[in-house]
């Protein structure tokens, strides 16, 4: 694969381990991951790629990397791609790769309101734009303008909100592409207010989730409509319930825990057990908001 990659302005690096690079710390390695050093730099690789396969890596807060590790390219936006500026009284422009909380605490320094869900959210702007991702009653449906992005082979586009197609979870884009920025609509408020709100959310997320010190991808199922994955999780009696060195969350059960020592292996034989639980008490089958990427290793 290496003699294949088009020659590149940033950089790639080889055989990374790519257990480092998400909050589980756990899973296989990556033949190659590309850091392009701009928007150019990006475009020229995807035009020039050819057929080898590739995958977005954000911050890793919702991605499980199979033991058996990815056989393509990781392309991972860098600093070109990681800022925030104010471009009206109650808008912004941000990058796809700065952090959601980021963009949070920049909105209430400029008195800007609406971003405080944001700061219950561990991960990128990019990575949020591609499963709408959302908290405390507000999804990035709600202040999505419009997006840049790029399709897989090098050409640019603009989307509006309503040609994003934002769903629960995800969107309705019929092809694959990399989010490069988006501009986002808030409200004018204070920033004594903002910072109230944004308070009350850390303070909640302390008090019901497992976010300190432990290894953890974040939600792991999506809600049923009307219903609550972890109480569903609940009832099915899985709550505690380990598989090697990975664990339901106590505390959350819709949150799976690397207790230190989990292999990636553990980690999905866990959530596929329950599933099966899950289905077997209530009849609902739970669809995974965790990406998995990669392949399995032979056990």
């Amino acid at each position: 694969m290496h003699q294949n990659l088009p020659q590149v302005r940033g950089k790639y690096r080889f055989d990374v381990n790519l257990a480092k690079m998400c909050w589980f710390g756990a899973g296989g390695h990556a033949a190659v991951v590309f850091i392009p050093s701009d928007l150019d730099d990006l475009i020229y690789f995807l035009q020039n790629k050819g057929e080898t396969p590739i995958f977005v890596f954000g911050l890793g807060s919702n991605i499980l990397i199979r033991d058996g590790g990815f056989d393509g390219v990781i392309i991972r936006l860098g600093s070109s791609m990681n800022f925030v500026q104010q471009i009206g009284n109650d808008t912004i422009k941000c990058g796809a790769s700065i952090l959601d909380q980021n963009v949070s605490n920049f909105a209430m320094e400029n008195s800007i309101g609406g971003f405080e869900f944001l700061s219950g959210i561990p991960g990128s702007i990019g990575g949020g734009l591609a499963m709408n991702a959302g908290a405390y009653d507000r999804e990035f449906k709600d202040i999505v303008i419009e997006t840049q992005a790029v399709d897989l082979n090098g050409s640019l586009m603009t989307l509006i909100n309503e040609e994003i197609g934002f769903k629960y979870r995800g969107n309705s884009i019929n092809k694959e592409i990399i989010f490069l920025s988006t501009e986002l609509q808030g409200y004018e408020s204070k920033k004594s207010d903002i910072s109230a709100k944004i308070e009350q959310i850390k303070q909640n997320r302390f008090d019901t989730q497992p976010v300190k010190g432990v290894k953890t991808g974040g939600s792991t199922f999506e809600n049923p409509d009307g219903l609550k994955a972890w109480k569903l999780i609940d009832d099915a009696g899985c709550r505690g319930l380990k598989i090697g060195g990975a664990e339901v969350s106590q505390m959350h059960c819709n949150f799976f825990i690397n207790n230190g020592y989990a292999k990636a292996t553990d980690i999905e034989d866990l959530i596929d057990t329950v599933q099966e639980k899950v289905f077997a008490k209530s009849g609902i089958m739970l669809q995974k908001e965790l990406v998995i990427l990669g392949k399995k290793s032979p056990r």
